[in-house]
């Protein structure tokens, strides 16, 4: 038998556009031959729907697409992850479910038995878990079909399972000879690597061939990779489709062999291209086609707006540098030079007679050679009303530029460069920040050498640094990674061989910083753990960790 696994880009709630993609690719699947073709979890509804499952009408629209879907192909399989409603008289009113169908009839449902409630995930808010772990019979194949999770509690993998039941082993029990699991499986830094292990170790426990059907594209705060894949019972990778693009690849499951598509060759490149494909999707299903960023001559503002050019063309790309007293000569060219290598729009708006303006309403006694925070912060937050008024003026999305270690420790201003409607690398930690923008320029200069080079600095003051009033970013990111990522106490940290004093110093800031961070745009998840809606840390709390 020949399998189509399909990852396609779906928007959610749009059941017709979703559909349509769904028909594009099972038609292409039989042109080349398939006899099934598997789509990913719930791509008629798009992943995460979250609350629009408490609405009716957008149940009963995702099952009435499925109805057409069931109808309108043909001559061709079809496993298709949907919502289904829950019959029974209690338990949560909906299943996360699959159903295959094939030739105007609907063969088998599979719903989800392993609903996750950690970091991004809420399934059992709205969902009922499934019990039915039956395999289904399909052209002389007794399928097993399982959703996302249903793979992720192998008690050989796991050090510590979630769930009490294992569906692959009972699947397995029950005469499975091919495992599907279709899945809307979120990308992080460590996770193709880890998911790509889980499920080679899964096709040779149970000697089994494993098809993967991943979403793919941006979704709010999250990027699916796709990287959809296919093992043969040894575990050997035999198909693996594109990653962060649409793509359609064939498993032959009497021969075992496929095709494997080539991966990003550095955790640098991988990263860029899911910040390029959700910026590109946050920003064009939000109803934009144009942004606008504000260049300060810094590593961050470069970055944001080469994923910015890349995501949506240079033409749709207007950047402003607005200089102060304070700012540098260098940053004039650097940026004119950053905005004429990527060929976007640039534009300066010099600031100084603003500032002074509300310096003389605020603070009659300012000093120019000694700005304090509240002088500091003005400057910032008329940086961000310029922005938030071109954004209103000519309908362009503002991205904001904080990194992940300034929005840990709230080396950022409200209201100031915090303002926007993405903050497009606020999950990228400064280190990384430099390691994306080398690779950027491994085949010659988009971002000028200075800017890489130079010391980081907000010039807010004279001869100002980040480093006046943080650690270095290399320390400081590995306190935030153990601290943030792998929820390890200071005195874990302290034991792992970092200074104590500094340790304490930087959870303190952290913790002290969750406001900030609440009123901070949606950024794009690539960490193991973001700041946002997977990390729920209370602001009102008198809980002091434990030093």
């Amino acid at each position: 038998m020949k399998i189509g696994i399909a990852q396609i880009n779906p928007l959610v709630g749009d059941f017709a556009g979703n559909a349509a993609k769904i028909v594009d690719r099972a038609e292409e699947a039989r042109g080349r031959g398939c006899d099934l073709v598997v789509f990913s979890e719930l791509v008629l509804s798009g992943y995460p729907p979250r609350d629009l499952l408490e609405n009716d009408d957008f149940v009963q629209a995702g099952l009435a697409a499925l109805a057409h879907l069931v109808k309108r192909i043909q001559g061709i399989g079809v496993v298709c992850g949907y919502v289904d409603r829950n019959p029974a008289p209690e338990g949560k009113p909906l299943f996360n479910a699959a159903a295959l169908f094939d030739n105007g009839r609907i063969l088998h449902r599979a719903c989800k038995r392993l609903l996750p409630t950690y970091d991004v995930f809420d399934e059992s808010r709205y969902f009922e878990p499934g019990t039915d772990t039956s395999v289904v019979e399909f052209k002389g194949s007794r399928l097993a079909l399982t959703i996302c999770e249903d793979v992720w509690n192998d008690k050989e993998i796991f050090q510590r399972p979630l769930y009490h039941s294992d569906p692959v082993a009972a699947m397995s029990a029950a005469g499975a000879d091919l495992l599907i699991n279709v899945a809307a499986s979120p990308f992080d830094l460590a996770k193709p690597a880890f998911r790509e292990r889980m499920l080679a170790a899964a096709a040779r426990k149970y000697r089994l061939p494993v098809i993967f059907a991943n979403q793919v594209g941006g979704n709010d705060s999250l990027v699916f990779d796709g990287s959809s894949s296919a093992f043969d019972r040894e575990g050997r990778l035999v198909v693996r489709a594109n990653e962060f693009v649409e793509d359609l690849v064939v498993f032959d499951t009497d021969s075992l062999t496929g095709e494997i598509r080539p991966q990003s060759a550095s955790t640098a490149e991988a990263v860029y291209q899911a910040l390029v494909c959700g910026t590109r999707d946050y920003v064009t299903k939000c109803g934009f086609s144009k942004v606008v960023i504000g260049l300060s001559g810094g590593i961050d503002s470069a970055l944001v707006a080469c994923i910015a050019a890349d995501a949506l063309g240079p033409a749709n790309v207007h950047t402003v540098f607005m200089p102060s007293r304070y700012t540098s000569r260098d940053n004039f060219v650097d940026t004119q030079s950053l905005a004429a290598n990527l060929g976007t729009g640039y534009q300066v708006i010099a600031i100084d007679e603003i500032f002074a303006t509300f310096a003389r309403a605020l603070c009659p006694d300012f000093d120019p050679a000694r700005p304090g925070i509240t002088e500091q912060n003005i400057q910032a937050r008329i940086r961000g009303t310029l922005l938030m008024g071109i954004s209103n003026r000519d309908g362009a999305l503002v991205l904001s530029t904080g990194n992940k270690s300034e929005l840990a420790v709230g080396y950022c201003t409200l209201y100031g460069d915090m303002n926007g409607g993405l903050a497009a690398i606020s999950d990228v930690p400064k280190t990384l920040v430099y390691e994306i923008s080398r690779h950027l320029n491994r085949r010659g200069e988009i971002i000028p050498r200075r800017i890489i080079d130079k010391v980081p600095s907000a010039e807010l003051a004279p001869d100002q640094t980040d480093q006046d009033d943080l650690p270095p970013y290399d320390l400081l990111d590995r306190i935030l990674e153990g601290y943030v990522e792998r929820s390890r106490s200071a005195a874990d940290l302290a034991a792992e061989g970092f200074d104590r004093e500094l340790v304490q110093d930087v959870i303190r800031r952290i913790d002290r910083s969750e406001y900030k961070r609440r009123q901070a745009a949606p950024g794009i998840k690539v960490t193991a753990k973001a700041f946002g809606e997977g990390r729920r840390v209370p602001l009102a709390k008198r809980f002091v960790p434990v030093e």
